[in-house]
Order: structure tokens, then sequence, then C-alpha cells
């Protein structure tokens, strides 16, 4: 059965220096330490939405290495990186509202180790396998612990019918759970680069079936519904994935992985694209709230 998390309080704000840092509530807190996420409605103004909607539609248009696109071909699945490109990424990635709960949930300084735009496109989005996070940056970055956080803005509405994200609550408390990597993908992605199959419908690391109905069993399956502006917060080793979009309504998110800056990757054979994995560790300096619109 799907149904929502428990109602959350907003954020609390606490006042420094004249400007609001946000603060996750103790009832969030637990919440994100329980099930492995927690979502706050209404995060970002409609302005700010605006602003963020519109460069949104421009990035995901732009043709680019940094752009993943469907098995057809034509639709666009994601883009990766675009706060190093566009001016309003940079500034949300900088969002009180953003970068706050990350540092109250790791107790650390963060940066930004991953930034995409994830489209489930109306009628053609595909579906992404039941999968964690955190294996891959273990296996294909060399991060050595789960010591991030993944933040989901939502774009547009989040709904039950357009391939919102489901995850299995709590799940996260199992810890990294091992799988056999898939081989290496052929046919739409024959050529492409290597790190391609990190991203596409075909992921490297997915849970097996078996896997994945033990887990069900001991851990409820729970969908991430909201309007936009609302932000999701979730555990890097939350198992999660989400159906195809066969809906004609756009479903996207806004991704931005926050890391610890202590928690640095060892090197590896071939390491992925800046654009992918982050090795700049400088920590992210929270602006003020009303950086997205003045």
């Amino acid at each position: 059965m799907l149904y929502l998390p428990l109602a959350v309080a907003l954020m609390t704000a606490m006042t420094t220096g004249g400007d609001p840092l946000m603060k996750l509530t103790k009832t969030q807190l637990d919440a994100y330490h329980q099930d492995g996420f927690v979502i706050v409605p209404n995060v970002l103004s409609d302005a700010e939405l605006g602003r963020i909607r519109a460069d949104t539609r421009v990035a995901l248009a732009e043709e680019s290495p940094r752009r993943v696109l469907e098995r057809d071909g034509q639709t666009v699945r994601g883009v990766h990186g675009q706060h190093k490109t566009f001016e309003s990424f940079a500034r949300l990635v900088r969002h009180p509202r953003l970068v706050e709960p990350c540092r109250q949930i790791l107790a650390d300084e963060v940066f930004v180790y991953q930034f995409k735009i994830n489209l489930k496109a109306a009628f053609a989005g595909e579906l992404w396998p039941w999968h964690q996070d955190f294996i891959f940056w273990r296996e294909e970055d060399g991060l050595p612990e789960p010591r991030l956080v993944n933040v989901a803005v939502m774009v547009d509405d989040n709904t039950e019918s357009n391939g919102p994200l489901m995850f299995l609550a709590g799940s996260h408390r199992e810890g990294v759970i091992e799988v056999r990597p898939s081989a290496s993908q052929g046919g739409a992605y024959a050529g492409e680069p290597a790190w391609i199959h990190n991203l596409t419908a075909d992921l490297k690391y997915v849970l097996s079936r078996e896997q994945v109905r033990y887990l069900a069993a001991r851990h409820p399956v729970r969908t991430a519904l909201g309007s936009a502006g609302s932000v999701l917060l979730f555990h890097p080793n939350l198992v999660h994935g989400s159906s195809n979009n066969i809906t004609p309504i756009d479903r996207c998110l806004i991704l931005v992985t926050y890391n610890s800056v202590l928690n640095r990757a060892h090197p590896v054979s071939m390491p992925r694209p800046e654009f992918l994995a982050s090795r700049d560790y400088t920590p992210v300096i929270a602006g003020p709230e009303s950086i997205l619109t003045e």
C-alpha cells in the first residue's frame, strides 16, 4: 500500500545576524532518522519557484554532454552540474532553507557533491529501478561513508500518478545492501561514456526482486508526494525508485546532494566527471533568505 508520510511541521527559524537559519524541528529530525526521509511543504515561494522553473526549462533544452536522454534517444531524462553554469542554480544551492537542514543533520559543514535536474517527462519518462545512491558513490567515486543528504526540490507537483519517488521507509538503517553490478550498457547507449550506466533506466547497481521483497516486508513502501516548491530530504542509503510517467503531466525534481567536508573521496582508477562527483570541498556558505529574489 502506498501512502503519504505523517504530516510534518514547518521548519523553525532561528535568527542569527538578522538572517533566519532554517532548522528542522525535532519531529522532522526524528522522522528523517527513523524513516530516512522527510518532506517539508512550501519551502520556495511562488517568486522563487518561478525563477527556478524558467531556468530549468532552458537547462533541459540545451544540448550538452551533461545531458542524458531516455532510451528513445529524444526525451530528456536529466542534466547535471547546472549550478556551475546558471546563476539561479548557483544561488539555489546556497539557499539557507536547503543548506542549514543538511548541516543540522550531518553536524558538519557541507559542500555540493552533485547537482542534477531529473525530469520524468509526460508520456515518456522512464522508471528508476529500486536502488540506493551511496553504493554508486562508494564504488564509482571512492566515497568512504554515507555522510550526505539528498535535497529534492519539487519543481512540479509530485502526484500519485506522474511517477513520484517511492521509498522503502527505514531501509537506510539496513546499511549498504550489496548488489551485483549489471553489465555495461549497449543498445541505445552503445558508445556512450561509462558513467551513463549510472543514470539511465538500466542502472548499474540495482536491487534484485528477492531483495526488494525481503525489504518491503520489513519497510513499508511510501510515496513522496508534494506540491511544487516543497522540499524532500532523504538519506543516501534509503532504497528508492519510481515508475514510468504515462500521464500528460511532467514531474521534475532538482536534486542537490550535500556532502560532509570531511567525507573525502579515495582515489579511483576511472574518476567520473566533476559535474557528477565534485572534488571541490569548499564549504557552502548559506546566503540570505532573499538569495533567489534579490
